[in-house]
C-alpha cells in the first residue's frame, strides 16, 4: 500500500519554506517557496494567461481553467470552514483541469493502482460466493474456490502489478458441477487512487496561493501606513 499524504503531513514538509517572489505581474508570476539554504522539498507556481504550472520535487503539472488559476484555486478555500481544515483541496475537481501531468522516468500520472481498493472488491465478491452458495459447495470446494482467486489473481498483484491482476480478474473462470464462478461487471468499481505527489502538489497549490496572498495583503497594509 502506498503511502498518501495528509494535510498535517504536508504541513510538516513546508514548515520552514519561505516565499522567494523571481516574477510578479499581475496574472504573470513566478513564486518560488523553499526551505533556505536547501531545495528539499521546494516548488514552484509560474502563472499566465488561462495556466498555472507546478514544478518542483514532487514532479510537475499543468493545469488550465481560468484566466487567473490563482483565483480559480482560491474558490475551494470555503470547505475548509465547514470541515476545519487549514487547507482545502478538490482532488477530483483539480486534476479535471490537467492539461500535462507529471512524466518522470520513474512514475507518473496524477492516479495509480489501489491494492486496497482492488482486494476489498475481489473478497467481498468471493465471500459472496462462499456465503451463498454454501447448499451447493462442499467445504473442500469452498476452499478451491477461495485459493483459485488467490493463486490466480490475488498473488499476481506482487509479482506482476496491478494491470496484470485486474486482467486476470476478468479471464477469472471457475467451473463446478452446478455453475461457473466469474467476477461480473468489474468495470463499474475505480481500483485508481490518487498518488502521493499529486496530492502534495495540491497541498502546496493551495498553501502556496494563500502563503502569497497573506504576503500581498501585508504588503498593502504597510504601504497604506506609510503613506
Amino acid at each position: 500500500m502506498s503511502y498518501q499524504c495528509t494535510e498535517e503531513s504536508f504541513l510538516k514538509d513546508v514548515a520552514e519554506h519561505q516565499q522567494v517572489t523571481l516574477h510578479d505581474d499581475g496574472i504573470y508570476r513566478h513564486i518560488r517557496f523553499k526551505k533556505p539554504d536547501t531545495g528539499c522539498m521546494h516548488f514552484d507556481l509560474v502563472t499566465w494567461p488561462g495556466y498555472l504550472a507546478y514544478s518542483g520535487d514532487m514532479g510537475c503539472y499543468v493545469f488550465c481553467r481560468l484566466t487567473d488559476m490563482f483565483e480559480f484555486f482560491r474558490t475551494d478555500r470555503d470547505y475548509k470552514k465547514r470541515n476545519g481544515e487549514k487547507l482545502s483541496i478538490n482532488l477530483g475537481y483539480w486534476a479535471e483541469k490537467l492539461q500535462a501531468v507529471d512524466g518522470n522516468r520513474i512514475e507518473s500520472g496524477a492516479t495509480e493502482f489501489s491494492e486496497e481498493k482492488f482486494r476489498s472488491v475481489i473478497n467481498e465478491i468471493r465471500v459472496g460466493w462462499i456465503k451463498g452458495n454454501r447448499d451447493l459447495l462442499t467445504k473442500e470446494q469452498r476452499r478451491e474456490l477461495w485459493e483459485e482467486v488467490d493463486s490466480e489473481i490475488l498473488n499476481l498483484i506482487d509479482d506482476r502489478g496491478g494491470d496484470a491482476a485486474i486482467n486476470a480478474a476478468y479471464d477469472f473462470i471457475h467451473r463446478t458441477d452446478d455453475r461457473d464462478f466469474y467476477f461480473q461487471d468489474l468495470f463499474e468499481h475505480d481500483f485508481t487512487q490518487y498518488t502521493h505527489r499529486f496530492i502534495w502538489c495540491c497541498y502546496a497549490l493551495a498553501w502556496g496561493i494563500q502563503q502569497y496572498d497573506s504576503a500581498l495583503t501585508e504588503a498593502i497594509a504597510k504601504a497604506e501606513a506609510a503613506a
